[in-house]
């Protein structure tokens, strides 16, 4: 049957356009349109802990700026426990939930331009770390507000800043490895009760040590090797009873190595190396024989292996033996040491430290 265009009243064209446009809405009348693509299918998240963070790790994602190795391809999907870098458990609070329980991203190359946002914003977060990749910024202050936080490695960064403070607020931190500048802040005695292992190695430290740093009753390792710190040792680090090692080389540091580190118990490693010291007594001589205690390129006369007296000298003349504290502070010891201390001590034999990772599990027991 043949129809004239002409014999098609108005009326028709207008009810075909309408039905066309009730049919593929948006379309013109004299075009093809395809129907709307299906609506996502829901993603199924096996706690509602993973779903919740499950946004914070995706815009975490859209903010990262280098991933040489692909880490990131298979953040996809509701399965975040084998994303790759994460870790999950069941937290202390609920045994039978699923929450994402640790990060470690050490190595990855990751690039971003900062972490707040991100670490701060998964509240179940027991341990980060990123060692030797390439984020910049600071430390989001709110990491401080974790509950079952206790470690963080964030070395090998491009951080930026003075220490930051949030970072020894926090209530059960016991391993710490950062890098940045400035003074070691006095509020690091706030950590006294948890912080078991400080490694402040090759940063930029200033200014001379605290004698909060001897509060620190449970650490086993402090390390500020290869920094810029300055003045005496604190005394006050003869109470550090369960300390093994010990490292405080390559830095500026003068003056008398106390007597009470030397008498330390479960000492393992002293080292002072490539420093400025001018004395030692007979129980820090006995363990620089031993091997415990190392002195090798300081000003004590009748050592071997020491500066050149001219260099010493040169030292002592210049502008580095300014130290921010009273000069008391060197002296003052918070705890109660008797000079025969030693004695009950050296019936202890000294043990490594072990540390249990990726899981709630290493918490300290008091804590849950």
């Amino acid at each position: 049957m043949n129809i004239q265009l002409g014999s098609i009243t108005p009326v028709v064209l207008i009810k075909c356009s309408i039905t066309l446009f009730i049919i593929f809405p948006g379309c013109e009348p004299t075009k093809y349109c395809s129907p709307p693509p299906p609506p996502p299918i829901p993603l199924a998240f096996v706690d509602q802990r993973l779903k919740t963070v499950y946004p914070v790790i995706q815009k975490f994602k859209n903010i990262i700026t280098s991933d040489p190795l692909g880490i990131t391809q298979n953040w996809v999907g509701s399965d975040i426990c084998n994303y790759t870098g994460f870790y999950c458990d069941n937290p202390p609070d609920n045994i039978t939930a699923t929450a994402l329980a640790a990060i470690d991203f050490n190595g990855y190359q990751l690039g971003a331009s900062t972490l707040d946002g991100f670490i701060d914003q998964l509240p179940d977060l027991a341990f980060f770390h990123a060692n030797s990749n390439n984020f910049t910024g600071t430390v989001p202050p709110k990491i401080a507000n974790l509950t079952y936080f206790y470690e963080l490695d964030i070395s090998n960064n491009n951080f930026f800043g003075a220490f930051p403070p949030a970072v020894l607020g926090m209530n059960g931190l016991s391993f710490l490895d950062i890098r940045f500048s400035g003074p070691i802040p006095r509020s690091i005695g706030n950590a006294s009760a948890t912080l078991i292992e400080v490694l402040f190695l090759n940063n930029r430290l200033s200014g001379c040590i605290p004698y909060e740093v001897g509060l620190l009753q449970n650490a086993t390792v402090f390390d500020v090797g290869n920094n810029f710190l300055t003045g005496p040792l604190p005394w006050s680090l003869g109470c550090l009873e369960k300390i093994e090692q010990l490292n405080f080389a390559g830095n500026f540091l003068y003056g008398e190595v106390p007597e009470l580190v030397c008498e330390l118990g479960n000492l393992e490693n002293l080292s002072l190396s490539d420093n400025y010291f001018t004395s030692v007594g007979p129980r820090c001589r006995k363990l620089i024989k031993s091997g415990v205690v190392d002195v090798r390129q300081n000003c004590i006369r009748g050592l071997r292996h020491q500066r050149p007296r001219r260099e010493c000298w040169w030292f002592f003349i210049s502008s580095h033996l300014y130290c921010q504290y009273p000069w008391w502070f060197t002296t003052y010891v918070p705890c109660w040491a008797p000079p025969a201390w030693h004695d009950w001590h050296h019936h202890y034999t000294p043990k490594g430290s072990k540390r249990n990772l990726l899981s709630y599990a290493a918490l300290s027991r008091n804590r849950l």
